[in-house]
């Protein structure tokens, strides 16, 4: 990840919480350095510790920060997370920002984990999308990383896929992908979505680079995945859950994407204590 883009980013959340001032902190006399701690009150996958700390550096570079445990590490309630030494007041202004980023990224990483762990024994991937909170793209996808996901495509700009409303707009694959080829390098990969077993022909005849089963029947994935015959890779989307994501991976699919880690995870419950 580009580290200048996260800074920035950082701040710009710094200065949403703290606008002018922390009208609380400023207007208490509270001058002494304490120690401070973050704790974990439930068990899950942490991440988001290096967020953190740059949070708190960001406020006062004097603080002194200690990172407990690891990223992508299991932790357990109770556990100590993160220390930090040094103004009482600097402490403070960092929490909440510290703490929700935190929290958020380790409850993606702890449902990314949880869907990993029921494709144990397969060989597929799980992929994350671009169903992601504005701003926080690049935290997020970070987040299903660490739990052992990969990342789909991070934007628009960086691989082809065409679609059912691309397709409706243009006409059919055949035509879109033959639009594709004239106007974008060769070295792009193309992927196409199809919804149907009629739609998985044509674009396996396009010779396309991966094609999407995009809420497919379990049957009709198992047929799909007969007919590409690995002459082209297999991603499975659309209504993935932990109850049905190793049934899915059964269907002899690469990829199954869905996201739900990132728009249907629970914060982790963190909390600063000095």
């Amino acid at each position: 990840m580009d580290r200048i883009f996260l800074k920035k980013q950082l701040e710009r959340f710094y200065l949403e919480d703290i606008g002018h001032e922390d009208i609380t902190t400023d207007n208490l006399e509270i001058d002494k350095n304490v120690n401070a701690k973050i704790i974990t009150k439930e068990n899950g996958i942490l991440a988001g510790t290096v967020f953190a700390k740059e949070v708190f550096l960001m406020v006062d570079s004097l603080l002194q920060i200690n990172i407990i445990k690891n990223e992508g590490e299991e932790i357990k309630k109770g556990d100590v997370l993160l220390e930090i030494k040094g103004s009482g007041k600097s402490i403070l202004k960092g929490e909440r920002l510290a703490l929700n980023i935190m929290q958020r990224l380790s409850g993606i990483a702890t449902k990314t984990w949880q869907f990993v762990k029921a494709l144990e024994g397969t060989n597929v991937k799980l992929l994350d999308t671009r169903k992601t909170t504005p701003g926080f793209r690049a935290f997020e996808k970070y987040a299903v990383k660490v739990g052992g996901g990969y990342n789909h495509r991070f934007a628009l700009y960086d691989m082809v896929m065409l679609k059912d409303n691309h397709i409706e707009l243009v006409g059919s694959i055949k035509e879109a992908v033959n639009q594709i080829r004239k106007n974008v390098s060769p070295m792009v990969k193309i992927e196409v979505e199809t919804n149907n077993l009629e739609q998985v022909e044509e674009a396996l005849k396009a010779d396309v680079d991966i094609i999407m089963l995009d809420n497919m029947s379990i049957e009709d994935m198992k047929k799909a995945v007969e007919i590409i015959n690995k002459k082209a890779q297999v991603e499975a989307s659309g209504n993935v859950t932990l109850e049905n994501i190793k049934e899915i991976a059964k269907t002899g699919v690469d990829f199954i994407s869905t996201g739900a880690p990132i728009h249907s995870s629970k914060w982790l419950d963190l909390s600063l204590k000095f």
